[in-house]
């Protein structure tokens, strides 16, 4: 982690569009710019924008399974003007870390497909598809052609000393008939099998975002994902903004329980919030203001007044839960206060499950 970094308190607001504020954008690509072979509706034209404006577009993946070249194809398909050099997958993280800590020529052997491939000789290393070649490394990334006799060579050779790296532990991957195990499933597997944990390059390891700044040559980066346990956790760990959006994997409620690790610096419906100016949240005791709306805290139930944008709603909302859950009880606070050396038993602290949502969210109109 880059101790250096600070990433942005949650919900902050951000006075000038958010294209004009971060000079590049390390987006997600799945559930973000894409989900399967097709485009998020207007993420294209709105990246374009963004552009135009002076903000270098960066996709940055989880996704081991392709090269960087064939991931800028496929974008490029979108009308979307990328070359290889604007993508950064997670295999290339991974052979990065590898080529650390190995000389050059060093056999690594491939749990997965084209993209490992690609990356560890692009680091200078030897990739191999069997463990009799005695590797130093066993590397693993998801592939839809990875099977049962490459997980169990993976294990073999981990067990005879080669050092374990894997790419990412998503346990699903968006797919256009919904949600499919993902490289996590499969490092589980192998784990099963032998007695170590892999060393993992891709978020919410800093290893991915970090490369990623660095090969995109980032000053202020703004990371764009839709999974709060990946994107935006990897974003707050390597301190950098981020922005949440609706178009993949997560949803507000999924938002509103998210813990602290969790939160997003912005939220949005896509990506055209790129083009747009963030509003921040006022709080005034106990009542959360964003643009037209106020939300609250009443008998363990949000509730909001006002009207105007969804998302700014959403702000509302979020601030009161996240304030709440996070507060110290009152009891522990008065015993504090009074320097008493014996806690009193304290009620229970809200939790974020235990704050009814469903009918403020509703009220905003982004129910499910």
């Amino acid at each position: 982690m880059n101790t250096e970094r600070e990433a942005p308190v949650p919900l902050s607001a951000c006075d000038v569009p958010l294209a004009s504020r971060y000079d590049v954008a390390l987006l997600d690509l799945d559930g973000v710019v894409y989900v399967g072979p097709d485009p998020v509706p207007d993420a294209p034209e709105n990246l374009r924008k963004a552009a135009k404006e002076g903000m270098r577009i960066g996709y940055i993946t989880n996704n081991a399974s392709r090269p960087a070249r064939v991931v800028a194809e496929h974008l490029a398909s979108f009308g979307l003007d990328v070359i290889a050099d604007d993508v950064v997958t997670s295999a290339q993280a991974a052979a990065k870390l590898i080529a650390s800590e190995y000389p050059k020529g060093s056999p690594v052997l491939v749990v997965g497909g084209e993209g490992l491939i690609v990356a560890l000789e692009e680091y200078g290393l030897t990739p191999v598809r069997s463990s009799d070649a005695n590797p130093v490394a066993v590397v693993q990334g998801f592939h839809p052609d990875v099977n049962w006799v490459m997980l169990a060579d993976g294990a073999h050779a981990i067990n005879e000393g080669a050092k374990w790296f894997a790419t990412n532990l998503d346990l699903t991957i968006p797919t256009a008939a919904g949600k499919a195990p993902g490289n996590g499933t499969l490092v589980q597997a192998v784990r099963a099998a032998v007695d170590v944990d892999p060393v993992v390059a891709g978020k919410p390891e800093p290893p991915l975002l970090e490369t990623s700044i660095e090969r995109l040559k980032a000053k202020q980066p703004l990371m764009i994902g839709d999974r709060l346990d990946s994107d935006i956790q990897g974003a707050n760990a390597v301190g950098i903004a981020s922005l949440w959006v609706a178009t993949g994997v997560n949803d507000p409620y999924d938002l509103a329980r998210a813990p602290k690790n969790q939160r997003p610096t912005y939220v949005a419906a896509g990506l055209s919030a790129l083009a747009e100016k963030q509003p921040g949240v006022t709080v005034d005791g106990g009542k959360h203001s964003c643009a037209g709306w106020t939300a609250e805290i009443v008998n363990n139930a949000v509730a909001v007044k006002g009207e105007g944008k969804p998302y700014d709603g959403l702000r509302a909302i979020l601030s009161a839960v996240w304030t709440a859950v996070d507060a110290p009880t009152e009891q522990a606070k008065t015993a504090k206060a009074a320097g008493r050396t014996r806690r009193p038993r304290p009620k229970p602290a809200p939790t974020p499950d235990s704050i009814a949502i469903d009918a403020a969210l509703h009220r905003v109109g982004l129910d499910k």
